[in-house]
């Protein structure tokens, strides 16, 4: 198993000793850009680590937040995106159905990059109707790394948010996940 970690504006600085892989918060809704996005990039890049980027999907405008999303985040080969389905600071959610229609549209508009779903366990089991993740499941869930509590295969599991959102993706390699990336 591959080792990573996901970032947003809050982690202005980050260890890459030992990650294989970060996810970086690339946009939120139609208005936010993370404005630390270019250093955070620079920092995963420049350690090799395999990188992604997510959107943090506000309900509403499933298409136009697709397109916000593309037109803001880096576009290298073999890097992964995501979609980040979660409560909103004010307690809404974007439907299954929205949530459905973001990645469906991102993967139109980036047809040469994986998209993966990710989501926490109890958005997975109660909130989703459709069991669409695009190309992978990425499931938070804060039990013993690698073992998320969910019968659905899944690609990546976060398993802690101390003293930040910890990763294990199911990769032999970080090659392997690179291939995979760019398949």
């Amino acid at each position: 198993m591959l080792h990573g970690i996901d970032v947003s504006s809050h982690q202005t600085d980050f260890d890459t000793d030992g990650v294989d892989f970060v996810f970086i918060k690339a946009t939120e809704g139609r208005s936010y850009v993370n404005p630390k996005l270019d250093g955070q990039v620079k920092r995963a890049r420049d350690a090799g680590c395999v990188v992604g980027f997510y959107h943090f999907l506000w309900p509403g405008d499933a298409k136009d937040q697709a397109k916000y999303f593309v037109s803001r985040t880096p576009e290298k080969a073999g890097d992964l995106l995501a979609a980040d389905w979660e409560q909103t600071g004010d307690g809404t959610w974007a439907s299954s159905k929205e949530k459905d229609r973001f990645i469906r549209e991102v993967k139109r508009l980036r047809p040469h990059h994986r998209v993966l779903l990710y989501c926490n366990r109890t958005f997975w089991r109660t909130h989703d109707t459709s069991s669409y993740a695009g190309d992978g499941l990425w499931i938070a869930d804060y039990v013993s790394k690698g073992k998320p509590r969910i019968e659905a295969p899944w690609r990546i599991h976060q398993y802690t948010d101390s003293p930040l959102d910890k990763n294990v993706a199911d990769f032999s390699s970080k090659q392997a996940m690179r291939d995979w990336a760019e398949d």
